[in-house]
């Protein structure tokens, strides 16, 4: 079998087991680029190869801006490159698994600050239009992942019930998020104002009236930090930030952590707990 056609299979073996569509682009993106790097069919695939592969990621520049990989998108890659063989070895596309030998390091990550509700207004206060406005509320307010906020369709957003429905989170998973009436009108008027001459079902377009890519909503964020009293954070500060910052302002206000687990759409409590451990005298709520 040729390396696009084992590619294809691989995307529907992710599908099958119900992985998210991010998952299911991100991992055999990575997989491919390492295939053409290595230019070796897949059963001539030795640990060398994978190691060489490793060693050529520490030097790769972006591709979308300056600077290299961080360390956390080379652990993607690891991920995506474990999965993979360990699917062609379930099954007998190969006979032994090159990667099974190699022992990684984890990663280190540097805990998330979130930001105050303080800086949240300044955002706020920042947005010059209805889309900014609409994009702060999805990621704060809602409190979405990027997927989410890139998959969420107009009908997804029930206006009379003030619900938002999330139809296919991380690992599969649905969930509802009740929406305020400030939030609610934020949402109105944007559909108003946008331009939308394809009649898309998407409920964020970009400037040509298409959905909206996760990309866009990063772009769309950093414009608005940039002409915000916080724009020293501007490359601090990512989408993830919000989502952050809303589950850590809700615990701080006397929200109860089962709940914040249901808003954010985690499987368990542990993934929630994380954000019990900010500190307090960093919020300063009115």
């Amino acid at each position: 079998m040729r390396n696009d056609e084992t590619i294809k299979e691989l995307i529907i073996h992710l599908s099958h087991l119900g992985y998210s569509k991010s998952t299911q682009y991100q991992v055999p993106a990575c997989i491919k680029e390492f295939l053409i790097q290595t230019n070796k069919t897949i059963v001539n695939i030795k640990q060398a190869d994978i190691l060489s592969f490793l060693e050529y990621l520490q030097y790769r520049p972006l591709m979308r801006s300056e600077g290299l990989l961080s360390e956390s998108m080379i652990h993607h890659y690891i991920y995506a490159l474990k999965l993979f063989f360990s699917w062609l070895e379930q099954t007998s596309q190969i006979t032994s698994n090159p990667i099974s030998n190699i022992k990684f390091k984890k990663p280190t990550y540097t805990p998330r600050q979130p930001l105050t509700q303080q800086e949240i207004k300044q955002l706020f206060k920042a947005a010059a239009n209805t889309k900014e406005i609409a994009t702060l509320h999805l990621f704060y307010s809602c409190g979405l992942r990027r997927t989410e906020a890139v998959d969420l369709n107009t009908n997804d957003i029930h206006f009379g019930t003030q619900l938002l429905y999330v139809r296919e989170g991380k690992n599969s998973k649905r969930r509802v998020v009740p929406i305020n009436k400030s939030v609610k009108k934020a949402f109105e008027m944007y559909l108003r104002n946008r331009y939308n001459p394809h009649k898309e079902e998407a409920f964020m377009l970009n400037s040509i009236g298409v959905r909206m890519r996760g990309d866009i909503f990063n772009k769309t964020l950093k414009n608005i930090i940039s002409k915000s009293e916080i724009n020293h954070l501007k490359d601090k500060v990512s989408l993830h930030h919000l989502r952050h910052s809303i589950a850590t302002h809700l615990l701080e206000n006397g929200m109860s952590i089962e709940f914040v687990r249901e808003f954010l759409g985690h499987s368990n409590l542990e993934a929630t707990q994380i954000y019990t451990k900010v500190n307090k005298k960093m919020l300063n709520f009115k």
